[in-house]
């Protein structure tokens, strides 16, 4: 059986940043498992411009940002790439089952970083009647048949779901051609960036229908057309908004799952708002030594986000690898008013830390409240709606001066 310092589950974003991070905290025996042929991940078939802005300062397309992060590992003989490589199992001890182009492998590892990213709700987990025709794809899929195949699945094309992948392929889908007649959100406000509603729908005249959901899709064995409904403030169907509109490609863009499948058989504690991990300012899992990052802990908005945090749960799995990790219990984040979830879930006070965390709904004029006995700390917002990941960071003085929980809520 094959033994390593660190193994790395992913070789996306997040895995990239991870390896690099765990290598300049002075690790020199890691290996990278990567399911696909190639690094990168989802950035692969991100053609459009629009990432590594905070992390190069330069807009870049997701092939070549994954390019130029990877340069920093590439050839580096303390991290190994494990390519065409899936991790089926891991078990205690850490020990993992790998499905390689070898054959069957063993490996030990004194510590794990998942960065096995996410995947997107199939239609199967929507409520859309109708055949089953052809002709209904998720976003992602859409997307790699377009930029990676030079496949165009439809001509006439209606989305469902404003996240960020759909709205980016409303206007891939228009400068390849098809004719994207519509966008459906369910909520009363858009998933997706605001510079996105604006760059990929706007700049189009494609309409976006807010507070409506597609009921049933219709055709002989072909998606012909579907059916529109408007939905109520309990996102109930309104009876007699139905409108039908024709199409011949559907496409769902209905949320993001982090891929926590081997974990979550292993034992690790899930959040059940995230889908991720419950972690530590380490990214340190309820398992000793098995951390988490990326999109695998929760879905991000930049891909900047994701390498800075794959980054810091390299250090700190060196850390720990090398015997330097934290000890003593954890302070515990408490979520109040208007606070969907908060990342991460608990922490130590040994050095500033960066809090990450989504809002249930839009607020306009309010203010982010973080307080606790020793702490009172109110951060003001114009605005801030669940689409976009928020990002407050508390200086090791600050946190020096807390004595228990720690609180967090938004105040009108």
């Amino acid at each position: 059986m094959e033994k390593h310092q660190l193994i790395v589950v992913g070789g996306g974003s997040a895995g990239i940043a991870a390896a690099l991070g765990a290598f300049e905290n002075g690790l020199n025996d890691i290996v990278v498992i990567e399911r696909d042929f190639e690094y990168g991940g989802i950035l692969q078939q991100c053609i459009h411009n629009g990432f590594g802005l905070h992390t190069f300062n330069e807009e870049l397309s997701g092939p070549a940002y994954a390019e130029k992060y990877f340069a920093y590992i590439k050839d580096n003989p303390a991290i190994k790439m494990l390519y065409d490589s899936t991790v089926v199992r891991i078990d205690e001890g850490k020990v993992l089952t790998v499905q390689s182009t070898k054959g069957l492998l063993k490996m030990q590892a004194d510590a794990i970083i998942m960065a096995t990213g996410c995947r997107e709700r199939p239609a199967g987990a929507i409520d859309i009647r109708g055949d089953r025709v052809k002709g209904v794809y998720t976003a992602g899929s859409a997307q790699k048949f377009c930029n990676k195949q030079g496949i165009l699945v439809g001509k006439k094309v209606f989305i469902l779901g404003s996240g960020d992948i759909g709205l980016i392929m409303a206007r891939r889908m228009t400068l390849e051609g098809a004719h994207v007649v519509g966008v459906a959100e369910l909520m009363p406000y858009s998933a997706g960036l605001a510079r996105n509603i604006k760059q990929c729908l706007e700049d189009f005249n494609i309409p976006l229908y807010l507070s409506h959901t597609v009921e049933s899709v219709h055709g002989d064995g072909t998606l012909q057309s579907l059916t529109l409904v408007k939905v109520d403030e309990k996102l109930q169907k309104i009876a007699g908004s139905e409108q039908e509109i024709e199409c011949d490609l559907l496409l769902l863009s209905v949320g993001l799952i982090p891929e926590n499948n081997l974990i979550e058989q292993l034992g690790v504690k899930l959040d059940s708002r995230t889908k991720g991990a419950i972690v530590d300012d380490r990214y340190m899992t309820s398992k000793d030594g098995i951390f988490a990052c990326g999109n695998a802990l929760h879905v991000h908005d930049l891909v900047d986000y994701v390498s800075e945090e794959g980054k810091r749960a390299g250090k700190a799995a060196a850390q720990y690898v090398l015997g330097n990790g934290t000890i003593g219990q954890p302070i515990v984040n408490m979520l109040g008013n208007g606070i969907s979830y908060i990342v991460p879930q608990s922490f130590h006070i040994n050095k500033d830390i960066d809090f990450m965390f989504r809002v249930k709904r839009v607020f306009k004029e309010c203010a982010i409240h973080v307080y606790g006995n020793g702490i009172d700390k109110k951060i003001n917002k114009i605005g801030i709606v669940p689409s976009e990941m928020q990002k407050v960071s508390l200086k090791k003085e600050e946190l020096d001066k807390l004595n228990g929980e720690l609180h967090w809520e938004v105040i009108e």
